[in-house]
């Protein structure tokens, strides 16, 4: 499961947008991570042609299989880092921010750390 940052920030709006509103759209998507529309068409082609997402034919994105476990361990990672980080004394929304940062190249190792120090 190798992919690129941006297709993991892809992939984990995919998600929260399913979580939040139970569907997701590629405005959605583009306002969720303030991209322009045809750079979210653009990746979704890509995530579409490497089999990480569905399109229906009214235009909702799904996940696969192996679109959501890629979205889910981002997704986790990012809830857990930032509740570490606010646990610590980090404001919120900077700790929104900097787990968004940290969340794709932490170590398992020191990711294992942190959860184990999460209250």
């Amino acid at each position: 499961m190798n992919i690129y940052e941006s297709a993991e920030d892809y992939l984990e709006q995919i998600l929260m947008l399913l979580e939040t509103k139970g569907y997701a759209r590629s405005i959605d998507i583009a306002i969720g991570l303030d991209v322009s529309k045809p750079s979210v068409s653009v990746a979704m082609k890509k995530l579409r042609e490497n089999g990480y997402i569905h399109m229906s034919t009214d235009n909702l994105i799904s996940l696969t299989d192996k679109g959501y476990a890629i979205a889910r361990k981002i997704y986790d990672r990012h809830q857990a880092l930032t509740k570490y980080l606010m646990q610590i004394g980090v404001p919120e929304a900077i700790a929104r921010e900097d787990a968004c940062k940290i969340e794709h190249d932490l170590s398992e190792e020191s990711f294992a750390a942190i959860r184990g120090q999460i209250r």
